[in-house]
């Protein structure tokens, strides 16, 4: 008992001491910032990681290798339903809804998680999101016996919702409450799980997997166990953002205790980064709830919001995967047989894991922005080579190995930097108060524009061919020319101090002292 009393004392000791006038200390240093890696923030990785973002990535690349089975039986329960022969053209629509029905539960998820992170909590509100995927894999797995194409759309629906919260949750979270130092490489988390996913479901796709006719419904649900894994871990082991306690529901002495829980150190021990907290808490202007209307007509957030929705739709107007989609038609131009591209598109997949493992530790000691524009440029580069080679690679018996060349270049280069940056850039530019809203339009601009890509691509692709590569190159270049002048350099400084270099909006200029 006595122990427990010094505890609380301790407690409220930091919490008399931080609530007196301060003077924040410079968050710019991260060796100032204590904490490491500790088994709760390793857990809370792998549990994000392997539970929500995982099953995303698995859902966007589990249709790639088994579409022929999945539209042969959307033809065949239409015929034996409703006893009409489906045309070609209206085939490829309803396989088109099959697809992008995905798409809009992502948009509709990353929004509706932005409410309920901060109404119920980060935690929860991933524990949602978990549940979402269990319910789209249950009614996977009842499609085949109960000949439903309803029944399949409202399974794709529902995990898309799952991948939107995915996407606008887990990095949001994982930033919150990692110490400033180790912010940038759990960041990288979410981008390498829906890597790893993709991987997984283009393997599950394989014929020598579960992409056969009597099994590819099973594939579909295949990643039933990691949500189920996750759901037990996230609402029974990991532990509450200390951030949303402390500053959004205003719960100190709870908040307090999941901070000494992550770090593994006595609270005595963070006053520095409880000051930093009680200084956010500080600085609330109102109590007013933050709103979708209300951050749109902040002027100061105009810029870093304009900032975070094109970042992430830049993700996808790179063009990604589009060079997925062509990777396999380049392979075989080179000669490498129908099996051989199979293995050699997953060998993309590959480096594309490799680069997001490596960028955990380039997010932790290179600066973002300069990665950013790196990576960015080099894509735009490899774009532009890989036109010009399908364009002439019956001329030329060196022309196929360039355009593989490219290929792999453009993912390794894209991995490292327009990958993982993106989904948490947001949590870098805002503080935890407007954070979820911004995010979570952020996350419907690259669900949207992933729609867009996947829906117009085919169209573009029948009437200018390889020229649209261009289009992709020519938004890289402007995404590119965006991020040098406006985005500021987020590595190692508090929210507060990032939210006010970009507080006036375009007229900011963050960077004018040093333009890349």
């Amino acid at each position: 008992m006595g122990d427990m009393l010094e505890y609380k004392d301790s407690h409220a000791a930091v919490l008399s001491d931080v609530e007196r006038p301060h003077q924040p200390s410079d968050d710019r240093d991260e060796r100032l910032a204590p904490g490491g890696w500790t088994i709760t923030l390793a857990l809370a990785g792998v549990t994000c990681c392997l539970g929500s973002a995982v099953p995303a990535g698995f859902n966007i690349g589990v249709l790639n290798n088994a579409a022929h089975l999945v539209g042969a039986f959307c033809n065949e329960s239409i015929k034996e339903r409703y006893h009409v022969d489906v045309s070609e053209s209206n085939l490829k629509i309803l396989w088109s809804t099959v697809v992008s029905i995905f798409l809009i539960g992502g948009v509709t998820g990353s929004y509706l998680s932005s409410w309920l992170a901060d109404r119920y909590g980060r935690k929860k509100t991933l524990c949602i999101g978990n549940i979402f995927g269990i319910v789209g894999a249950a009614m996977f797995f009842l499609v085949q016996k109960l000949n439903s194409i309803e029944l399949l759309l409202a399974g794709r629906l529902v995990v898309g919702l799952s991948g939107g919260f995915a996407t606008c949750i887990v990095p949001m979270y994982m930033a919150e409450i990692a110490p400033l130092r180790l912010r940038g490489a759990v960041g990288v988390l979410c981008q390498l799980g829906i890597t790893c996913g993709v991987f997984l479901g283009q393997i599950a796709g394989l014929e020598t997997v579960l992409g056969t006719e009597n099994s590819w419904h099973y594939m579909l649900g295949a990643f039933l166990p990691l949500c189920m894994y996750a759901l037990v871990l996230t609402s029974i082991v990991l532990p509450e953002s200390p951030k949303y306690l402390f500053i959004i529901k205003e719960e100190k002495q709870k908040a307090l205790d999941e901070l000494s829980r992550i770090r593994n150190m006595d609270i005595m021990l963070l006053q520095v980064e409880i000051a930093n907290l009680q200084h956010e808490i500080e600085t609330k202007t109102t109590a007013e709830p933050w709103t979708l209307k209300r951050i749109l007509k902040d002027p100061s957030l105009k810029l870093p919001l304009f900032l975070v929705c094109l970042i992430q739709f830049g993700q996808q107007m790179s063009g990604i995967n589009v060079v997925f989609y062509y990777s396999n038609s380049i392979f075989l131009a080179a000669g490498l047989g129908l099996t051989g591209s199979q293995y050699a598109t997953l060998g993309t997949g590959v480096a594309n894991i490799a680069m997001a493992l490596v960028s955990v530790s380039v997010m932790s000691s290179l600066n973002r922005r300069i990665v950013l524009l790196t990576s960015n440029y080099l894509c735009l580069g490899c774009l532009i080579v890989l036109c010009i080679s399908i364009l002439i690679i019956h001329f030329s018996s060196i022309m196929p190995i360039v355009c593989i060349v490219a290929v792999m270049a453009y993912v390794i280069f894209y991995g490292i930097g327009l990958g993982p940056i993106p989904y948490f850039i947001g949590s870098e530019l805002f503080d935890v108060g407007p954070r979820p809203i911004a995010m979570a339009l952020g996350s419907v601009f690259n669900w949207g524009g992933n729609f867009i890509v996947g829906m117009m691509f085919p169209i573009v692709e029948s009437i200018i061919g390889a020229y649209t590569f261009l289009i992709f190159a020519g938004f890289l270049l402007f995404l590119g020319q965006i991020v040098r002048i406006y985005l500021p350099e987020t590595r190692g400084r508090s929210t507060m101090d990032v939210a006010a270099s970009v507080s006036q909006g375009f007229q900011s200029r963050p960077n004018s002292r040093h333009v890349a």
